[in-house]
């Protein structure tokens, strides 16, 4: 059987965009306050999907309308929920923190199928993750393992942990997608997404914390509107519709390996030899537990 090459390049293309968005965010502070960004850009996506959407949405109105529950709830929970806590607890928690802790998506995924579905996984695989979750922690620590035994856990660690169970709970959950064109897919859920940002919008001005956005910051809006939120979100239902939740989900942890050296080539930081490590390390997790996997994942429904 021929591999899925397809799944791995939207999965590779998917994570280089969300490790894109962390540079994004690190580009927005003082430019444009989280949950302005988390509106911004799910509004933005909302407009863009729907101008080109319209006669597909018509097209597939009768299933959208016997599924709508399901497709606002991947807005709410897997956009806007997890995009709510990430920026919400990187304010309160390290960065080192941040990205180890996105790295358990992929375990949260396989728990989550295992206690629901019973879908197996092997022993390779289980050793496939724990390579890749350290080539991320490589990453998380700048090459210094040691400096993960120092730290601590916060306020922000817990809606880390809130952020990545929505996320692994919304990559589960895609094995219900209704049967529908994949832009009339993007755009309900997409509008659910901005909808349930405006809560979040208000709590921030609430606080006094509102920035509204200036030139950078619109700049912001308008890439993590077009590519994290839309595109990557596009090509990521593709991979796990192409190779099951646990494997597409195993890809997250290319997400800090990719923010790392697109840090180097965005913000000139300097290209230190465990970022190659950290890379060969991910890429490697992710080969093995390819290659252990106990049986082709069912494609979801």
């Amino acid at each position: 059987m021929s591999l899925p090459i397809r799944a791995y390049s939207f999965l590779v293309i998917t994570t280089l965009l969300w490790g894109g968005n962390t540079i994004a965010g690190k580009l927005a502070l003082g430019h444009v306050s989280p949950m302005v960004l988390s509106f911004g850009r799910w509004a933005l996506a909302t407009l863009v999907i729907a101008s080109i959407a319209i006669p597909q949405i018509r097209k597939d109105w009768e299933v959208l309308k016997a599924n709508w529950k399901l497709l606002i709830f991947y807005g709410a929970v897997g956009y806007a929920a997890f995009n709510g806590f990430l920026y919400t607890a990187l304010k309160y928690t390290s960065a080192v923190n941040g990205a180890i802790e996105q790295g358990a998506i992929p375990v949260l995924i396989f728990v989550i199928n295992f206690l629901l579905f019973r879908i197996a996984v092997s022993a390779v695989q289980i050793l496939g993750f724990m390579i890749s979750f350290i080539g991320a922690a490589v990453t998380a620590s700048h090459g210094d393992l040691q400096t993960l035994l120092t730290l601590t856990l916060n306020y922000g660690d817990l809606l880390m942990l809130f952020a990545g169970i929505a996320y692994a709970i919304y990559t589960v959950s895609l094995r219900w997608k209704p049967p529908v064109h994949w832009k009339s897919l993007m755009a309900v859920p997409a509008l659910a997404a901005a909808i349930t940002c405006l809560p979040l919008l208000w709590w921030e001005a609430g606080r006094g914390e509102l920035i509204l956005p200036d030139t950078r910051g619109w700049l912001i809006i308008l890439y993590a509107g077009l590519f994290p939120s839309l595109i990557s979100q596009i090509l990521y239902i593709k991979g796990v519709e192409g190779i099951g939740a646990n494997r597409a989900g195993l890809f997250i942890n290319l997400v800090p390996v990719f923010g790392t050296l697109l840090s180097v080539t965005i913000l000139g930081e300097k290209l230190e030899v465990f970022h190659v490590v950290a890379l060969v390390l991910v890429l490697g997790g992710i080969a093995i537990a390819e290659w252990g996997k106990p049986a082709p994942d069912k494609a979801p429904r």
